[in-house]
């Protein structure tokens, strides 16, 4: 028997972000109706502190499938020519349990999720917000732009980063890819301040974004810190917004934008008002008014890995795309 590979450059090419948008609301409708399994990942970190090896299984019953993520999370590719994400996804079809897909994983992370923050900002941020701040001027950020430019029609853009040098290369980058005009701030106060959409896509271990930068109305997309030690917003950012997450059990154990709040006694479990997909369903109300100021949490979970696999995996049966791999097939 054989499996599917599809590559980096495949996965870019064949998963642009509004199909991938719409698989993400699907793939996170399904997890809220209970059709799905999505195990906190598992972490082994290197012993001397690099990096660690992040292991995301899930599954689910439509479209039915399982798999795993498996990736390394090397903090120190920031600035360099690799993703800070290196892995593979491996898809099983469910009726004999064989494998049939083996997809590279940074680019699946990169696209899904910007993809679900698109999603999120399709439901939560106000129909007319139109000015974008992003913080960071990596991958994450170059993804998050064409998931913003998907969700809402954006009139200004500025960027942020800790590295100048890094933010006015993405901007001239990005500007000249999309035909837009992006602005670099020179500080992150000054890119968030009147903004109505905020990205922070950096690999901060403390906050970037402060509440007092905040105006009445504004969706944030939280997507760069992924562990209880860090976080990228301040308390008071946090505690003044409505706040959603991919998913509640995650979020109560790896979400240090929540959970640092929480140890601090500004919040508690019931600050998270719902999941995404809850939020898709009709299950759990999103932004209720024009000044409510939401905030969109995501960690990644192995569920949206998934989606986006099997849908390129089923895309790459019927176009023929990627390469054949024997694996082997059933015993005799």
């Amino acid at each position: 028997m054989k499996l599917r590979f599809l590559s980096e450059q495949e996965v870019y090419q064949h998963l642009p972000m509004s199909e991938c948008m719409e698989v993400m609301a699907e793939t996170l409708k399904t997890l809220a109706r209970g059709q799905g399994v999505n195990p906190l990942r598992t972490a082994l970190r290197f012993p001397d502190g690099n990096g660690l090896l992040g292991l995301m299984p899930a599954y689910l019953a439509e479209p039915p499938c399982t798999g795993l993520k498996v990736v390394t999370v090397m903090p120190g590719n920031h600035g360099t020519p690799y993703d800070s994400h290196q892995g593979l996804v491996l898809l099983f079809e469910l009726e004999h349990g064989c494998p049939v897909a083996l997809v590279e994983a940074s680019s699946v992370t990169a696209v899904r999720t910007a993809a679900v923050s698109g999603v999120a900002t399709e439901r939560l941020a106000r129909s007319d917000a139109s000015t974008l701040a992003i913080l960071g001027s990596g991958v994450q950020a170059r993804t998050h732009l064409q998931a913003m430019l998907v969700a809402r029609h954006l009139a200004e853009v500025r960027v942020w980063s800790r590295t100048e040098a890094h933010a006015r290369a993405f901007a001239e980058a990005q500007s000249q890819a999309h035909g837009l005009e992006i602005r670099v701030a020179g500080s992150a106060r000054e890119a968030v301040e009147g903004a109505d959409l905020i990205c922070t896509t950096t690999s901060a271990k403390e906050p970037v974004l402060e509440g007092a930068w905040l105006s009445p109305g504004a969706h944030i997309n939280a997507v760069g810190a992924c562990f209880a030690p860090y976080r990228e917003l301040d308390t008071a950012a946090v505690a003044a917004a409505r706040l959603f997450v991919d998913r509640r059990e995650s979020a109560l154990n790896e979400a240090g934008d929540f959970l640092i709040p929480k140890k601090e006694g500004a919040i508690d479990d019931d600050h998270i008002v719902g999941e995404l997909g809850e939020v898709l369903l009709g299950q759990v109300e999103g932004r209720r008014s024009k000044r409510d100021i939401t905030l969109f949490k995501s960690l990644g979970i192995g569920v949206e890995d998934l989606g986006a696999a099997y849908y390129l995996y089923r895309k790459a049966e019927q176009e023929n795309l990627g390469r054949l791999i024997e694996w082997g097939g059933p015993s005799r």
